[in-house]
């Protein structure tokens, strides 16, 4: 299930990457005082009453302007603004309400969505001054005085936002249906793969209105199985692909991979892998999706004896973060290979949502642990008493010892190493979680 999304606009310098910064733990966002330090958009996970979800920031919104930069920093707003379930509108108690924010305002009331309006550097305790009441005029509702600075009021901006997000979120898809995120950068073939998939005259092919915003999910009924495909493109550029562009489907896609069980990461053959892709790749690996690898394009590659092998070390190398994960070298255009991505799509699947029985996994540890003795420091041996495996997507094993600290994260590597080995873990994250007997 996707996290909702809460996006934090207003015009320059009241605060908003401060107030960023407050809400997710960490200097994410630079903070400068000139206006202007935040042109891009941020994006980060956060958490509150027990809930997680995604935190935008984005650059501060010039209405009237025709600077290049700050219409640019306009145009990322306005894509905060069309994902968000929930905007925090900033604004600024010492320099009041501003023409400026009175245009910005307007904006997110046509805009139609939930808005939570923060009057920002509100830095004192107590009754809030008569210049509070001034924004009032804005027209959205109760303002909330914050101070970004010392975290004074960001629970109840928080709480306010809550109101109107829904945690609890049913997908309609039925439990058989494995559900796919195609991911990857811009013009790397996502939805020519998906259009080739739902074009098959073999395949049953509906289209289900996304959960997720505006996405639309293909339901696809094969030989091989039932799937929802989730196409991430989202905006479909065949010419020059702007830089707002590509960052927002950095956004989808993180909201897809939340939704799906299988991640496919599609990659440019003829572009090879990008420090894009590792961004992506890596947030589905963090959060212990399945994934498979889609080398898309390759019939436009020239090919000798040796193109493939080569190619595949180098991404064994770039991929060398997610070690487990398969590649299979395709082509959306002539269908190349296709078949070969259901079967590892089903097998990756099966892999991230198998259970190891507790017996099994202790006859692997009595196995690992003869074979390479578990280390010690000042006298002090390593003792793993038993394994067990605690939950699946990813698969998570709990190994219980005498003292934690003794258990280095190499013979962690060399357990999961062995268990990857023994069961054919393949295109799987696995968690391994150290507790100390009695705990």
């Amino acid at each position: 299930m996707a996290k909702p999304l809460i996006a934090v606009v207003g015009r320059p310098n009241v605060g908003k990457s401060t107030l960023f910064n407050k809400l997710i733990g960490q200097r994410l966002a630079i903070v400068e005082d000139t206006p202007g330090g935040t042109r891009d958009r941020i994006d980060a996970p956060c958490e509150w009453r027990g809930r997680e979800f995604m935190l935008v920031d984005t650059g501060g919104i010039e209405p009237r302007t025709e600077d290049m930069i700050l219409a640019k920093m306009r145009a990322q707003a306005q894509i905060a603004i069309d994902s968000a379930d929930v905007i925090i509108m900033v604004t600024d108690l010492r320099s009041g309400v501003t023409a400026n924010d009175s245009d910005i305002a307007a904006l997110l009331l046509r805009s139609g969505k939930p808005v939570v309006l923060c009057v920002n550097k509100c830095d004192r305790i107590g009754d809030v001054p008569p210049d509070f009441y001034e924004f009032y005029n804005l027209g959205l509702g109760d303002p909330i005085p914050v101070s970004s600075v010392h975290g004074h009021g960001t629970g109840e901006l928080l709480d306010a936002c809550f109101e109107y997000l829904d945690f609890d979120r049913e997908e309609e898809y039925p439990e058989d249906y494995i559900k796919v995120a195609v991911i990857g950068k811009p013009n790397v073939g996502k939805s020519s793969l998906v259009n080739r998939i739902a074009g098959e005259e073999r395949v049953i092919v509906s289209n289900m209105a996304g959960t997720t915003r505006d996405s639309t999910d293909t339901a696809v009924e094969n030989a091989f199985g039932k799937y929802i495909f989730i196409d991430t493109a989202g905006i479909r550029r065949k010419s020059k692909v702007e830089e707002n562009i590509e960052r927002y489907s950095v956004l989808r896609a993180y909201m897809a991979v939340d939704r799906a069980d299988v991640a496919v990461m599609v990659i440019d053959a003829t572009e090879g892998f990008t420090e894009q892709d590792s961004k992506i790749a890596g947030y589905a690996h963090q959060q212990g999706k399945a994934c498979v690898v889609a080398v898309n394009k390759w019939d436009a590659v020239e090919k000798d004896g040796r193109t493939m092998q080569e190619f595949r070390q180098k991404l064994e190398n770039d991929f060398s973060f997610m070690s487990y994960v398969p590649f299979v070298f395709l082509s959306a255009l002539t269908g190349q290979r296709v078949d070969k991505l259901f079967e590892l799509i089903n097998l990756v699947n099966e892999k991230n949502s198998l259970r190891i029985s507790t017996g099994r996994l202790n006859d692997l540890l009595a196995y690992a642990t003869a074979r390479v003795q578990p280390p010690s420091d000042k006298g002090k041996r390593l003792k793993i008493y038993y394994m067990t495996q605690a939950s699946t997507r990813p698969p998570t094993f709990v190994c219980f010892c005498n003292q934690a600290e003794l258990f280095h994260f190499s013979y962690q590597r060399y357990l999961e190493n062995q268990i990857r080995e023994q069961f054919a873990m393949d295109g799987t994250p696995i968690r391994i979680v150290v507790r100390e007997r009695g705990e």
